[in-house]
């Protein structure tokens, strides 16, 4: 399920959205949630209602909901970590950070949420129905990220999102065969 409610002029925590979310809960179905301070915007976007915070109400509501915050919460920082820390089925997507922000930019926001270990819950993801020609940028931003182990990079292309989707070992097992990697 995808939130772009920040682009309509809603925070994730506004009341309207309430029963959305909670029919995911009852389902168990993975939230996708934008929070942008940086990007296009329509008439209705404001940076504020992308804040991450806004995320926490809902969290309380539906402690057991799995969520993925777009783009990594990117540009808050210390929302996010704070968010990641205090609810381990968030995590955190970096859809657009590789190619959209300047590499020095990205790799700092990375290094950081890696630094303060939420390494094993950031997922990588394209978010690109339009530009479909920078997701190649984008895996290697990934790749080119000297701080980043072998196995922090293979959690961020596939591993970390297995487990988040929590899918099976047979599911996994056939992914990989058909790719010929393993995790």
């Amino acid at each position: 399920m995808l939130f772009r409610s920040q682009y309509c002029g809603l925070a994730i925590d506004d009341p309207s959205l309430a029963n959305i979310f909670a029919l995911a809960a009852e389902h168990d179905v993975p939230v996708l949630v934008h929070s942008h301070g940086t990007g296009r915007s329509t008439e209705r976007f404001r940076i504020g209602l992308g804040n991450p915070i806004h995320i926490e109400e809902v969290l309380v509501q539906h402690p057991d909901l799995r969520l993925y915050v777009e783009d990594a919460g990117f540009p808050f920082l210390e929302e996010t970590v704070a968010l990641m820390y205090n609810y381990p089925n968030v995590y955190g997507d970096l859809a657009n950070l590789g190619w959209m922000s300047p590499r020095p930019v990205f790799y700092k926001y990375l290094r950081a949420l890696v630094e303060h270990g939420l390494g094993d819950r950031l997922f990588f993801g394209t978010d690109q129905m339009q530009w479909p020609e920078v997701i190649d940028e984008a895996v290697e931003a990934i790749q080119s990220a000297d701080f980043l182990t072998l196995e922090q990079k293979a959690g961020i292309f596939y591993n970390n999102a297995a487990r988040f989707l929590r899918l099976s070992d047979e599911e996994i097992a056939r992914h990989h065969s058909n790719t010929g990697r393993k995790s």
